[in-house]
């Protein structure tokens, strides 16, 4: 039926190029396909043959010399990453180049490949050390300073004690081991854990000596407890997410630096933002925003804390408008429910200007080299911290920064190493002098013997320490 149909369409001339039948082909090629609007007209050529035939051996054949023909897929690796594909993906979408921070958030926390999300990248065996990681000696210090915080809280019965970026969890576990002589304290403790890497989130549970108990009642959900102290623990993405109408003790160590940073550069046109492009050949650069970006407010706003002289002096200037909202928050919810919290981190107290650093395994790389393979991370500015908490709450006071050879020390620090030397050996010595210098010392340590590349490098005066409490607890200790 349907042959018979074509013949009679052929000798009637219906099949030759009408144009309905073009421009229905147009229609239906361009919604198809992109490629499709290189197809020329009259690329469908009937070819009948003038001598009478059977309708049974009737045929249409078509001319398929222009249609677009891709390139066959290579099954050869890509030498980009899938974090590296995204990236330059993000900027060829836009028509554009993303900004600094933009390029820093998807390194540190893309779902899928950011480098925090699915591994361990702390200690000897990672690409960075932390103080916890250093020594046990920190963790504890921490949990005095905690301590003495609840006791100007007036020993309230519950507590939320909340850790943003607890890494591999050891800081709170040292804190926990040390105060857990103090029932009162520990009892009263509500723990959260502000993590977003499910991997690191699975070591933190680990380290806490976490075990997942029935709730009360028979449909209550489970929940887990510590039991290095018997304190529940939850997770939580946001600072927000964590519940309020509790006094709250927050620690933030080494949690500012990763929050991703927009970068300015004074150009003959004024300060222009910093970006992330790609080159002809697609490897990545740095450009400058041609017009004012949308970080140009935060911009505008952080050198309304400055003074001129200030300004004049530097020719980049680095502004978080993460940690300014995030500090915000903060002064917020311990304005109105108290208790306080210690951000403790390199920076300065001042403004900061070209910072932005990569490393990994220990080194420093080019920022732009083969992004999720190693940690992005900038200096702190604890005086925007100050003037972002001191401006969106009067019922808190901001104290510090103090160097963290200072913190520690007031807190008592040298009387614990004393005291831990009494009951080691000759080894274990070693790594406690080792690891007591790298937390409050200034520079290589002088009584190293080892290697001069292996030689200490102390945090203390590179590290500083702020608090933000309620003005109802008064000065916190040691400020």
């Amino acid at each position: 039926m349907l042959r018979r149909a074509l013949l009679q369409a052929s000798t009637r001339g219906l099949f030759s190029s009408s144009p309905l039948s073009l421009a229905s082909l147009r229609q239906c090629s361009s919604s198809s396909s992109s490629h499709n609007s290189q197809i020329s007209n009259g690329h469908f050529v009937e070819h009948l043959d003038d001598t009478p035939q059977p309708p049974a051996t009737a045929t249409i054949s078509i001319d398929r010399s222009s249609l677009y023909h891709p390139p066959e897929h290579s099954h050869e690796p890509s030498a980009d990453s899938e974090l590296v594909k995204h990236l330059k993906n993000i900027i060829k979408f836009r028509g554009g180049p993303i900004t600094v921070a933009e390029y820093m958030e998807e390194v540190l926390t893309n779902p899928k490949d950011g480098f925090y999300m699915n591994r361990d990248v702390f200690g000897a065996g990672g690409d960075f050390i932390t103080s916890p990681e250093v020594s046990q000696m920190f963790g504890e210090m921490v949990g005095v300073w905690a301590m003495c915080l609840w006791e100007q809280m007036g020993q309230p019965k519950r507590v939320n004690l909340v850790e943003l970026g607890p890494g591999r969890g050891t800081l709170l576990a040292d804190l926990l081991r040390g105060a857990s002589k103090i029932k009162n304290f520990t009892e009263s403790l509500e723990i959260h854990m502000v993590e977003v890497s499910p991997a690191l989130q699975k070591l933190q549970y680990q380290n806490l000596k976490c075990v997942t108990e029935d709730g009360d009642g028979g449909n209550a959900e489970k929940r887990c407890v510590s039991t290095l102290a018997g304190t529940p623990v939850s997770w939580h993405a946001t600072l927000e997410q964590v519940p309020t109408g509790l006094p709250t003790i927050i620690i933030a160590h080494e949690f500012y630096d990763a929050l991703p940073v927009h970068q300015f550069q004074k150009a003959s046109r004024g300060w222009c933002e910093k970006m992330v492009d790609l080159t002809e050949n697609s490897s990545f650069r740095f450009v400058l925003s041609p017009q004012p970006t949308p970080a140009s407010l935060y911009l505008m706003k952080r050198c309304k804390w400055a003074e001129t002289e200030e300004i004049a002096k530097v020719s980049h200037i680095e502004v978080c408008p993460k940690a300014i909202d995030l500090t915000q928050e903060i002064a917020s919810r311990i304005g109105i429910d108290g208790g306080g919290a210690l951000i403790i981190d390199y920076g300065l107290n001042g403004i900061v200007s070209d910072s932005l650093q990569a490393i990994r395994k220990h080194k420093f790389v080019d920022i732009l080299d083969n992004p999720g393979s190693a940690d992005l991370s900038a200096y702190v500015d604890f005086a925007a911290i100050k003037h972002s908490a001191e401006e969106v709450s009067d019922d808190v006071s901001v104290h510090g920064p103090m160097t963290q050879s200072q913190f520690l020390g007031s807190l008592g620090i040298n009387f614990r190493v004393e005291a831990l030397l009494e009951k080691c050996n000759e080894e274990q010595a070693e790594c406690l002098r080792t690891g007591y210098w790298r937390l409050v010392g200034d520079g290589e340590a002088p009584f190293w013997e080892g290697p001069d590349e292996q030689a200490p490098v102390g945090m203390g005066t590179r590290y500083l320490a702020m608090s933000i409490v309620n003005k109802k607890q008064g000065v916190p200790v040691p400020f």
